[in-house]
């Protein structure tokens, strides 16, 4: 059983920069593929980057060249460094596996973008 707990967020203006970080329990962590997804009010949840256990990355669309993440495999954690942010990143984060396990949704944390 793996525990997934989201830190980061908050309240930043178009343009700025915000580091989400998920701290993970459970000794094989380093053998899952990490994603971070958000879910916007009113729309579905959805994966914005994935991260194998080699540090292979994939990314949406919408976040491609602006959102990067990472992994310490040390320390069990995901990280994702968001950059240029837009007023549409708004959203709750949430790390999961890649593909999700229901079990392991967390409370995720919330970004907000808007001036």
């Amino acid at each position: 059983q793996v525990q997934l707990v989201e830190s980061g967020g908050g309240l930043v203006q178009p343009g700025g920069s915000l580091r989400l970080s998920c701290a993970a329990s459970g000794r094989a962590f380093r053998f899952y593929t990490m994603g971070w997804y958000c879910q916007a009010p009113g729309k579905q949840r959805e994966l914005v980057a994935a991260i194998t256990g080699g540090g292979s990355t994939n990314y949406a669309d919408s976040v491609k060249g602006r959102f990067t993440i990472s992994r310490d495999n040390a320390k069990n954690t995901v990280h994702l460094q968001m950059n240029s942010l837009k007023p549409e990143d708004t959203a709750v984060y949430y790390c999961n596996t890649d593909p999700p396990r229901r079990s392991y949704w967390g409370q995720g944390t919330q970004v907000t973008v808007s001036s």
